[in-house]
Order: structure tokens, then sequence, then C-alpha cells
């Protein structure tokens, strides 16, 4: 019965240090806002639009990220981060992002952050946590 107790407890901290972290969505932000963009706006640039969510791999953080509102000149943008260290992040933060176009592509800039999309992905970029793939939330 003992080896059995010590097989079974041996299992689930096993599991507990090698399983990948999943992570619930945090609630909503108190403040969002979402406003539909205009439809004059352009296909590539109105697609950033919405929620989104992902996970850098090499650094144990999660991402959920919304764009509320988006124009030809701005977006407002919600990231909330999180990781295995709760005291590393606090909640919702908000930007207001920058909209540019280079080299074609548009792109939403925001305290030294990146975002541009990649077929069906968000990719965010932020120099001190690189790069991330981010797909749209459900």
């Amino acid at each position: 019965m003992k080896t059995i107790v010590v097989l079974a407890v041996s299992i689930v901290l096993v599991s507990m240090l090698f399983c990948p972290m999943v992570m619930a969505a945090p609630s909503m932000p108190a403040d969002l806002q979402i406003v539909q963009p205009d439809p004059s706006l352009p296909k590539e640039l109105s697609a950033f639009f919405g929620k989104w969510e992902g996970s850098s791999s090499d650094i144990m953080i999660e991402y959920f990220l919304i764009v509320e509102k988006i124009d030809e000149e701005k977006a407002s943008v919600y990231l909330w981060r999180g990781s295995r260290v709760p005291e590393l992040f606090k909640g919702w933060e908000r930007y207001e992002a920058k909209v540019i176009k280079d080299r074609g592509k548009y792109k939403l800039l925001f305290r030294a952050r990146q975002l541009t999309l990649k077929g069906e992905y968000l990719d965010y970029y932020f120099p001190a946590e690189g790069s991330s793939r981010l797909t749209r939330a459900r």
C-alpha cells in the first residue's frame, strides 16, 4: 500500500514540474469599450481588431491582448501578461498604439512593442521578452 501512495505522489509531482502551465483567461478590464472598426478602414488594418491570446515558450509568459479600437492613425490596446511568478505582472495595461505602414504592411507600435499580422496570427514583439505568436481568442 505504501508503494502505491509513494508512486501516486511521485506521478503528481513529476506532472506538476514537467507539464506546461495552463492559465485561464483573465477577467476583462472594467473600462473596456469595444468599438467596431469603420467599414472604410483597409481590411489589412481592421484585421488587428479583437481579442488575441498566446504564450512565449522560452520564457513561460501567457499573453492576452485586446485591440479595443483602431483607425488609420492609432489603436487602443489592452495587454495582460501572466507567468509562474505572479509578482512580475500586475493585471491589464492600456496603451495607445501608433499605426504605421512599413514596406506595405501595417504595424502597431507602443512602448517598444510591435504588433504585426502574419496570416491568421498576430506577432507580438517586445525586445525584453522576444517574439510570440498570438491567435484569435474565442
